[in-house]
């Protein structure tokens, strides 16, 4: 079982909640970006700076979550985040391939509303003080 899966009994500093609000803050400020610009949403999501900072908070404060029900919600803000580059990564590889093109679009639309939905579920998690399950 993983670290972040253990019921926790520790109650995390204001501090740190708040923290962990503003990181979901800054990954939706990042899809706000994407939905209302002529960038996607998974991109604006990946390569935006909201969201870069928001990676970069996570691996920050990380450690200060442990035992804590936040240590699941920063692990489903990175993994969010390094899942998204990787299906980025996947649609970029079908767009150069002229076949691939319309594969690709179905793909941007589908991580993007993936990416609406766990920050959404987390937010709304996070709220609850509830952890997230995070399979393996």
């Amino acid at each position: 079982m993983h670290d972040d899966m253990v019921p926790d009994t520790t109650r995390p500093p204001d501090s740190l909640v708040t923290t962990v609000h503003v990181v979901y803050g800054l990954h939706a400020l990042s899809v706000l970006i994407g939905a209302t610009s002529v960038a996607t949403i998974v991109g604006a999501f990946v390569f935006g700076i909201p969201s870069i900072v928001a990676v970069i908070i996570n691996y920050a404060m990380q450690s200060d979550a442990r035992g804590t029900f936040l240590a699941s919600h920063f692990r489903w803000q990175i993994r969010t985040f390094w899942f998204a580059a990787l299906w980025m990564l996947i649609t970029f590889l079908l767009f150069i391939t002229f076949i691939g093109i319309p594969f690709a679009w179905a793909l941007v639309i589908g991580v993007g509303l993936w990416v609406i939905y766990r920050i959404a579920r987390g937010w709304v998690a996070l709220a609850s003080r509830e952890p997230l399950v995070i399979d393996v």
